[in-house]
């Protein structure tokens, strides 16, 4: 073997090594829990030390060589501790963009009628919400001020009981409510009324204007039963565990996140678009 092939078996062992060791502390200190029913398939430190050794081997890297370069990169990486973050944070996205992308265009195709904004708007919105949830009730007035202050933007609303019965109640009412063309003047009023039980749904329904008769109709049907096992079952495909949970683009986020945090991922996800 010449000089020059050994240099570069040294090189390339070096990038392996240090990937090594970057993959084995994402692995433990960074990578998330799988969500339920979905396999989890991180790597390990043990392979990711497996392929180290396979490297050096390939490369005739002697064990000097090695500890000389295994000090090197442990070196770099405490002196530059954000490039394990940086990594994680593209391991993490590549995992979100691919359960996206595995649930298809079915997480924007809404329940006819259960939809606001802007119908041709170039950033969707996606909104998984239960009428219990003290932080979708905390997130309306934010949304609503983001739908007022842009004016292309969609916004889907996806019904997620997860609560209790009464939020089941709540969310079939809302599919009776978007049957008949008043989702969000139900789910306005719901919200500003407080805990979803009976009285207070049944006050949202004659504040929406709702066909009363036809919407209990509707709500006790097995298409609005099939649309909330369909939002539930796109919970547990995309991976994610409560509510408000907002998709914007390739985003999934969690929770009460404010006007500023809601308005930047939709930039965001316009500048991607």
């Amino acid at each position: 073997m010449n000089e020059q092939t050994h240099s570069r078996r040294i090189i390339i062992a070096t990038v392996v090594s240090g990937l090594a060791i970057l993959l084995a502390l994402a692995v433990y200190v960074y990578w998330p829990s799988p969500a339920p029913d979905r396999p989890h398939m991180a790597p390990t430190a043990d392979g990711a030390a497996k392929s180290a050794d396979e490297a050096v081997a390939a490369a005739g890297m002697s064990p000097a060589e090695r500890m000389a370069t295994e000090a090197l990169v442990k070196a770099y990486i405490l002196q530059n501790p954000e490039i394990i973050t940086d990594a994680v944070a593209i391991l993490q996205q590549r995992e979100v963009t691919k359960r996206l992308s595995a649930a298809g265009d079915e997480i924007a195709k809404p329940f006819p009628g259960a939809e606001a904004g802007n119908p041709k708007g170039d950033v969707t919105i996606v909104e998984f919400t239960d009428y219990n949830c003290g932080f979708c009730r905390a997130s309306v007035a934010d949304v609503q001020r983001l739908l007022k202050g842009d004016g292309n933007i969609r916004l889907v609303y996806r019904e997620l009981p997860i609560l209790s019965q009464s939020s089941r109640e709540a969310a079939l009412w809302a599919l009776a409510a978007a049957r008949q063309g008043k989702h969000k003047a139900f789910h306005d009023a719901l919200f500003a009324s407080g805990r979803a039980d009976a009285a207070n749904i049944a006050a949202a329904a004659r504040t929406a204007g709702l066909d009363v008769p036809a919407a209990q109709t509707f709500a006790a049907s097995p298409q609005a039963a099939k649309e909330i096992e369909r939002n539930l079952a796109l919970m547990q495909q995309i991976g994610f565990n409560g509510t408000p949970t907002f998709i914007i683009g390739d985003q999934i986020l969690e929770g009460a996140l404010g006007y500023e945090a809601l308005k930047n991922a939709v930039e965001k996800a316009r500048q991607k678009s």
